[in-house]
């Protein structure tokens, strides 16, 4: 049976993403679809909490371990085949991403219009249980790049591009502390590269050193976002609460 190629940009038939490297011999395609609408495969046997919804933008609660768009395992079981299912005739764009195993809020267009909401026009709070003691707010301003040789893990390096995450603590018991997270700057991996570099890597976050005794991935949720609308210029705030595998140790500490 012939593969089908999938919509979007493909490297050497597999999915990738405008900031990924290329390597000398690397073949790139770009499809996309003759008409207008989703080409995504709809997927309607999973449901996707909607926080918020109108005739341009939508806000989903993301559960962990779902991808907000296809990639190599996951063509049919990510946000975007959600998004198919409900809005067949519209292409599906996502304002902001998360990585697959960071729950939370997540906004996508439903109009060209919500498709270009200025980026200083939404902010997002997320939320995060960190391995250790943290007891007071901490502003960590250390530049991430890729590390040399692997394909997905970022470090702090001194060539690396500027990121800044600002911490609150909120509470703790010595192993682990819930926290308060409000980014200055989006870089990949961001939250788990700067607190494991500060010797507080997210309970759950294999790839960062996380304890996973308590958790099977990053503890790491986008729980608030305020929209400004690009339509009405009223503020949207949303939140939404913690998947329960983040609450079962948040609500311990």
């Amino acid at each position: 049976m012939l593969k089908r190629t999938p919509m979007g940009i493909t490297r050497n038939g597999e999915l990738c993403r405008s900031v990924d490297i290329l390597q000398k011999g690397d073949r790139v395609l770009l499809r996309i679809p003759e008409k207008g609408g989703c080409s995504l495969e709809p997927n309607t046997h999973i449901s996707v909490p909607v926080v918020y919804e109108d005739e341009d933008i939508i806000v989903y609660n993301k559960p962990p371990g779902m991808p907000v768009h296809q990639s190599p395992g996951h063509y049919g079981d990510c946000l975007a085949n959600v998004f198919a299912a409900g809005f067949p005739d519209t292409a599906f764009r996502a304002v902001n991403r998360l990585d697959k195993d960071t729950s939370g809020l997540c906004i996508a267009a439903k109009s060209r219009i919500g498709a270009n909401i200025p980026r200083e026009n939404i902010s997002k709070v997320y939320y995060a249980v960190c391995c250790g003691e943290i007891t007071a707010p901490v502003r960590i301003d250390e530049p991430i790049g890729r590390e040399d040789g692997s394909a997905l893990r970022r470090i702090v390096r001194s060539d690396g591009k500027r990121a800044v995450t600002n911490v609150y603590p909120i509470s703790g018991n010595g192993r682990y502390t819930l926290l308060k997270i409000i980014l200055e700057t989006g870089r990949t991996h961001q939250i788990r590269v700067h607190l494991s570099h500060r010797g507080f890597p997210l309970a759950g976050d294999s790839l960062y050193g996380g304890e996973m005794s308590d958790i099977g991935r990053q503890a790491l949720h986008c729980g608030e976002t305020n929209i400004i609308h690009p339509v009405s210029g009223r503020e949207i705030c949303l939140s939404a609460p913690f998947p329960e595998d983040m609450a079962k140790i948040a609500n311990n500490l």
